[in-house]
């Protein structure tokens, strides 16, 4: 699938913003020990950003279509996922 594609599905979801992120970096000390940072990769709305001045992974959850992808392809199982409390997170606008 081509970048425009996803590009092109992300545009048929709405996205209620919450102010509290449903998705939780267990321990920072993990993600600098991290060699691969495999977040950076996995997540197709880019939600996860190594920032390489500041030494963290900063999470953009605004940003989460509630795939549950980081729940499993973290190697080190260190984010914590949950859904979006009622009325927040993610509809269709189509279907």
């Amino acid at each position: 699938m081509s970048q425009s594609d996803i590009s092109d599905k992300l545009f048929t979801i709405r996205y209620k913003c919450d102010d509290k992120s449903h998705l939780v970096i267990k321990d920072k000390q993990t993600c600098l020990n991290c060699v691969t940072k495999d977040c950076n990769y996995f997540c197709p709305s880019d939600v996860y950003e190594w920032e390489k001045k500041l030494k963290i992974t900063t999470v953009a959850f605004e940003n989460c279509i509630e795939c549950g992808t980081c729940r499993i392809a973290c190697p080190s199982y260190n984010i914590d996922w949950v859904y979006p409390k009622g009325g927040h997170g993610m509809t269709y606008k189509y279907g």
